[in-house]
């Protein structure tokens, strides 16, 4: 009876070992690669992406990091104390084949004000290499893993407390490619998207302090993309050209949100859910990628013009700075996508001018024109880019242009615009707009500095709107009742 029990317990926990071993074919030592030669890992800032592994074989390489922190840009005249690896955020791509033997260094600059460390999620061990690599200021630290399982993985700083490492900027991804690399594209980005908890509000200007109270509330002032407000805009957008396969390596590092990654113009042909090695959906339109989380999207540009990367929680994109473009280049496919092809006017009845409260922060006070300029510059971005357009052009049939606008010669005209709004047929530039300006309800002095900005840019005469000139127009107009 004894041996039958016996029996019975060493087949249980030999099936047990069987089926945990065919989970993961390197799960046993014996079956682990061997390691040929040895190298060390190119990193990259985002967006740009290592090139792919193009070794059959497994090799020991050695990534060489380093945690700093230091004051940069989070949005248009707010700065932030970021913590980092490798000086910006999100943090160094990382890209290895499945079976590398990976030593890691962790190096934490002698400025830095907090000891670091890192935990990565393609490591199978405690704490993913945050105790190995727990690093003071002026130290260096070394471990090694193996990285056995392929996929897309987040890393971040596991030092406590580890939400505030995280907030400040302490996340990348490291991409563990299989052994037989992934399906050729043409074009790969690193793209990241996290959020920001800032005592001042949104676009307050100057050096801002994390907020924990706003971090545990989950609340945060910026959601963005690449660790700035407009990392991936205008100038510093993507690009890519018609007929090209464009993978996305998107990973966000919360530390609280889910992202409802979505790209405007486009349907993933293929999604790697989580991170995961092997497709597992088509045909996608939005992606949910949690903290801690990634997600890889493929798809083909098949015809030219911007595409516009968004959290679809939409009030994300547009008022906390969740938006990223693709510039796409080449010739127009009709047959897929004609563009408008007519415009007629649409009036229904009770249409009102809409009244769109907007709470803003006190600005400081223009004390010369390069300043109004400078502070309109932010007015503008968080209020009128999304119609006008980053280069004042508008949009065509719909929103009339800023650039070189004869709308502008009046400019009493222009202050009512903006304090009082518009609605009806309106000709600029001798084309016919036929919509509604909302009424924005800002300060007399961000209405002068946003003025002032707008005729400064573009090609227009340069005047300076002054609060008197704004606050002359809004008590000529007639009162709310």
């Amino acid at each position: 009876m004894t041996n039958i029990i016996f029996h019975g317990i060493w087949f249980y926990a030999i099936s047990i070992l069987v089926q945990l071993f065919a989970f993961n074919p390197l799960a046993l030592a014996a079956d682990l690669p061997k390691i040929k030669g040895e190298e060390s890992a190119t990193l990259t800032d985002a967006p740009n992406v290592p090139p792919p592994i193009t070794r059959s074989h497994a090799t020991k390489v050695t990534v060489q990091l380093e945690a700093r922190e230091l004051q940069q840009r989070l949005a248009d005249g707010v700065k932030y104390t970021y913590w980092t690896f490798g000086g910006k955020v999100p943090g160094k791509f990382i890209r290895v084949r499945q079976g590398d033997l990976v030593e890691f260094h962790l190096h934490n600059h002698p400025s830095s004000k907090m000891p670091h460390n890192i935990d990565l999620h393609a490591v199978t061990g405690p704490g993913g290499g945050a105790a190995a690599s727990f690093t003071a200021p002026g130290h260096s630290s070394v471990f090694s893993f193996r990285a056995l399982n392929p996929g897309l993985f987040v890393y971040h700083c596991a030092t406590a407390p580890v939400g505030m490492h995280i907030a400040n900027g302490m996340y990348g991804l490291i991409l563990v490619e299989p052994e037989d690399g992934l399906p050729k594209v043409d074009k790969e980005f690193y793209v990241m998207q996290s959020e920001f908890y800032t005592k001042g509000k949104y676009g307050q200007p100057g050096l801002q302090p994390f907020s924990m109270e706003k971090a545990i509330n989950e609340n945060p002032d910026y959601v963005v993309f690449n660790g700035s407000v407009g990392a991936l805009l205008g100038d510093n957008a993507l690009k890519a050209k018609t007929g090209e396969t464009i993978r996305l390596f998107v990973g966000n590092g919360g530390p609280n949100l889910i992202s409802s990654f979505h790209v405007i113009g486009e349907i993933f042909d293929k999604v790697y859910t989580e991170g995961g090695s092997l497709p597992n959906q088509k045909d996608v339109q939005t992606t949910l990628i949690p903290a801690g989380g990634s997600a890889i999207a493929e798809f083909k540009a098949d015809v030219p013009g911007t595409l516009i990367l968004v959290d679809h929680a939409i009030f994300r994109a547009f008022n906390k700075g969740a938006l990223a473009q693709i510039t796409v280049d080449g010739k127009d496919n009709k047959e897929i996508y004609s563009g408008k092809e007519k415009d007629e006017v649409y009036l229904p009845e009770g249409g009102n001018i809409q009244n769109i409260t907007k709470a803003a922060p006190l600005p400081p006070v223009a004390k010369s024109k390069t300043d109004r300029v400078e502070f309109g510059s932010r007015v503008f971005k968080q209020n009128c880019m999304a119609c006008h357009q980053e280069d004042g052009t508008g949009i065509e049939g719909a929103f009339p242009p800023l650039a070189k606008s004869d709308f502008l010669k009046s400019k009493r005209k222009s202050i009512e615009a903006v304090v009082a709004g518009l609605s009806g047929k309106l000709v600029v530039n001798g084309k016919e707009y036929n919509g509604v300006m909302p009424a924005w309800e800002l300060s007399d002095e961000d209405v002068a500095n946003v003025l002032t900005y707008v005729y400064s840019s573009w090609g227009n005469d340069g005047s300076v709107v002054t609060t008197d000139d704004v606050r002359s127009v809004r008590k000529s107009l007639p009162q709310k009742k």
